[in-house]
């Protein structure tokens, strides 16, 4: 009887652990499919308000220029617009960034703070990402390294101060800037399993002699 029980027992928690196994299998599958085709449409969306094609090359360039003219009225984003995309050259890295950061936004791909500067704008750029898909390149980041966020205002670059490793209590990176800065964040560590503890920061300044405005690329009208 006893021997019978415990044959049960195994074959109930075999199914459970199989069951389980499945779940996660499938939930972690769902996560990458959800990066990649939000990706993907963030590409296309980008690409057609640009007016010309994706880029092949994931390092473009930098222009240097030796002012960059404020950005025009702020637009009104809905959450999941593609904002900006972003690229470190360095990395070889390149992601289209969305409005908001709700779970349905970081699906799609890293999201800017609604409320915060936008790129190019003199403030704090607030931009947050998942670890474990579209921000998990943040690990090999550091200081010195160049961020260019290119939008439909120009294309405009970030150097890389340095990196910290925080409680998410410390809201000290949302704090409003009177100058230019990016901040991007992450869950932390990158490779723990369940929820993290912790939030990894990246902090770059804008550099205007990188930057390059579509303004001041803009032909002038007549007179």
């Amino acid at each position: 009887m006893r021997a019978r029980n415990r044959r049960k027992w195994r074959r109930f928690l075999s199914s459970a652990l199989i069951i389980g196994g499945c779940f996660l299998l499938g939930r972690g599958a769902r996560e990458i499919f959800d990066a990649y085709w939000g990706q993907r449409q963030a590409n296309k969306e980008f690409a057609n308000r640009l007016g010309k094609p994706a880029p092949e090359s994931k390092t473009p360039g930098s222009k240097t220029v030796p002012n960059v003219p404020a950005p025009p009225a702020r637009p009104h984003l809905e959450p999941g617009e593609t904002v900006a995309r972003l690229s470190i050259p360095r990395l070889g890295a390149e992601l289209y960034v969305v409005e908001g950061t709700d779970n349905r936004d970081l699906r799609l791909g890293p999201g800017h703070m609604p409320g915060t500067a936008l790129p190019g704008e003199n403030g704090n750029c607030v931009i947050a990402g998942h670890r474990d898909t579209h921000f998990r390149i943040l690990r090999k980041i550091r200081p010195g390294d160049e961020i260019a966020l290119e939008t439909l205002e120009g294309r405009f670059v970030y150097t890389v101060d340095g990196t910290a490793i925080v409680k998410p209590t410390n809201v000290s990176s949302l704090a409003p800037s009177k100058s230019g800065v990016l901040h991007l964040i992450t869950c932390y560590p990158f490779y723990f399993f369940g929820h993290a503890p912790k939030r990894f920061v990246v902090e770059a300044k804008l550099d205007p002699q990188l930057s390059a405005s579509a303004r001041a690329k803009a032909p002038a009208g007549p007179n």
